[in-house]
């Protein structure tokens, strides 16, 4: 019995114990949550390494040499005379009392800002001061200082049509400009910022280094919000848009769009690869298609227009068109590369040294040309009155020429050529190439009066009123010089002629294939 009284007696104690363990476990808990100490945990999930590059710091040190440009244009009001005065010639309207309602109305509709109810003593006065010369806004775009005393570059079409120019800063100070040259030819334009002080600039990057694939960083001002960053790659090089004689554009993915224009692309190391001048969008927003006029193009436009305040680029005078592949095969070249002279224009330099229609442009002081549009840029590179080396393809072999080269002429200097004579009777066929044509009622060559369809001639274009000129630089005046032509191209192995065609006051080359027939 004992034992049983002792067995119970340690079973009471133990479960005391137990209880006051619990409640001791309870009261620390407690105050731990009244003393807002939280249980320790493990530590959240953060990856080291490799981290995304930043653009931040290029963008912290080029920022302030980036400004929007604001342009505006004075405007004469339609119905200013140019005297100050506005004259109102209905009937009678200063007999009228001055606190009549058609007084009032007619006073308000022509403006006069100074009259006030005293009885008319200063109604008579129509103050034209404001509306003289009133400005109103013409675009918004971007640019960059490339200088510390004030020069600035932007878009031809950014400033075209303004009279008044503002450089809004980066902290948004507005500042007036003054337009120094524009090269419509190129899109490009200088302002200058007469202020006394030191301007934050950038320069430009050597864009032969340029490799697609390279980050770049567009900063300006799209659709007048101020300062916007975006970044991308370059995309493409060599791009024609057609936008000009020298499209040569830098292709880029980086978000641009309208106000954009003008605004530098940077590399990582804030030089400026190329100026952003247009977009591709059906839509008219971003598409990520962005072109920029090259750095090594804006540069020697800018520093002729700073120095000059124009650029005068060097004058071939020639029409020229590429050599496509059956068009290099009909004259016995081995590649398709260089220009074609459709003609060389009657007052050119090239005339002048004996270059002609037929010849083929293949390098100019030694420097290859690949296309037509590259002898656009090399010749414009020189200036007027230098003397070049011109490398010809001529009767199948290679010929050189030197040409002083003159001045670009404005457009409307340009050389034209007569329109090509009308069609007349006594047509040839020449079947074989799907052609009738007449010989020319003034001067040489044969009119084409009909094209057959599907033939070699219409799938090039070839069509009624045009004139062949020659083939295979031989001039032709009736069917049987065509065919002479054509018989000594195959004695040479060839598989086409080339034919040149007169059209609309302009020349231009077709190879018709020989085989067939």
């Amino acid at each position: 019995m004992a034992n049983s009284t002792n067995t119970g007696s340690k079973t009471r104690k133990r479960l005391l114990a137990t209880a006051a363990s619990v409640a001791l476990a309870g009261a620390i808990g407690l105050g731990a949550v009244a003393s807002g100490t939280v249980p320790v945990m493990a530590e959240a999930v953060r990856v080291e390494g490799v981290q995304a590059p930043s653009f931040a710091d290029v963008v912290e040190q080029v920022t302030p040499a980036v400004v929007s440009v604001r342009v505006q244009a004075k405007v004469e009001p339609v119905s200013d005379r140019g005297d100050g005065n506005f004259s109102f010639d209905m009937p009678g309207f200063e007999d009228l009392p001055r606190d009549h309602p058609l007084y009032r109305f007619f006073r308000d509709f022509r403006g006069d800002r100074d009259w006030r109810n005293d009885g008319g003593q200063r109604g008579e006065r129509f103050d034209r001061r404001e509306r003289r010369e009133r400005a109103r806004p013409v675009s918004q775009g971007s640019g960059f200082f490339i200088s510390e005393d004030g020069f600035l570059v932007t878009n031809n079409h950014v400033v075209e049509g303004g009279s008044t120019f503002t450089v809004v800063m980066d902290d948004g100070e507005e500042l007036d400009a003054r337009l120094v040259g524009t090269d419509p030819r190129t899109d490009l334009a200088v302002l200058k910022v007469e202020e006394a002080r030191k301007f934050t600039y950038v320069s430009f990057a050597d864009d032969e280094k340029v490799r697609v694939g390279d980050w770049v960083v567009a900063v300006g001002n799209p659709f007048g919000l101020g300062g916007t960053v975006t970044a991308g790659i370059v995309s493409a090089r060599g791009r024609d848009i057609g936008a000009g004689p020298y499209d040569d554009f830098i292709q880029i993915d980086a978000a641009v769009n309208r106000g954009n224009s003008g605004g530098p692309a940077f590399n990582l190391s804030g030089q400026v690869v190329g100026i952003n001048t247009a977009i591709f969008s059906p839509s008219g927003g971003n598409v990520g298609i962005a072109f920029a006029i090259p750095a090594s193009t804006a540069q020697d436009v800018v520093t002729s227009l700073m120095e000059s305040g124009a650029v005068l680029r060097g004058w071939l005078g020639v029409q020229i068109q590429p050599v496509t592949p059956e068009i290099a095969e009909s004259i016995g070249m081995e590649n398709g590369k260089g220009a074609l002279v459709s003609d060389a224009q009657a007052d050119g330099p090239a005339r002048d040294a004996g270059i002609q229609a037929g010849d083929v442009i293949t390098a100019v002081n030694d420097r290859e040309v690949a296309s037509p549009r590259e002898l656009a840029r090399i010749v414009a590179n020189y200036a007027p009155d230098t003397k070049v080396d011109v490398t010809l393809w001529r009767g199948g072999s290679q010929q050189q020429v030197s040409v002083e080269l003159g001045k670009l002429p404005g457009e409307d200097q340009l050389a034209s050529r007569e329109a090509a004579p009308a069609p007349s009777s006594n047509n040839t066929t020449l079947e074989d190439f799907g052609l009738t044509v007449t010989r020319a009622e003034e001067g040489d060559g044969l009119v084409v009066t009909d094209v057959e369809a599907g033939s070699a001639a219409a799938d090039r274009g070839i069509q009624a009123g045009d004139v062949i000129v020659s083939v295979n630089s031989m001039a032709v005046s009736n069917s049987d010089d065509v065919a002479k032509a054509v018989a000594e191209a195959e004695g040479a192995g060839r598989k086409a002629v080339l034919v040149q065609i007169s059209r609309d006051e302009g020349n231009r080359f077709v190879a018709l294939p020989i085989t067939s027939g």
